[in-house]
């Protein structure tokens, strides 16, 4: 499986895992809705599982991913600052939709 992330995001996610709730803890991208040919995704803190693919980043990062899931193959993960600050993830092979 394949995924990037962008500057800003790195740096967010980098906080992310350097909170106190994320000891012993991986960033997950997750589809919140499917339809069909595209999905809303988000980003949480989680652990790995049977079925997930850790994935590594140029940005450091190690993401897990739900193998069974094709929707996540290829998620690119943005953040940015304006109109307002959050993430802002698409997979430019099937859709894309915003966290």
């Amino acid at each position: 499986m394949k995924l990037k992330i962008n500057r800003n995001a790195a740096k967010v996610l980098k906080e992310m895992l350097n909170s106190p709730e994320a000891e012993g803890k991986k960033i997950r991208v997750v589809i919140t809705q499917n339809h069909g040919n595209h999905g809303h995704y988000d980003v949480i803190l989680d652990t790995p599982a049977e079925h997930d693919e850790i994935v590594a980043t140029d940005k450091d990062i190690d993401v897990l991913l739900d193998s069974r899931e094709p929707l996540l193959d290829g998620v690119w993960i943005q953040y940015f600052h304006v109109p307002q600050p959050g993430f802002f993830i698409t997979n430019p092979s099937t859709g894309f939709l915003e966290k």
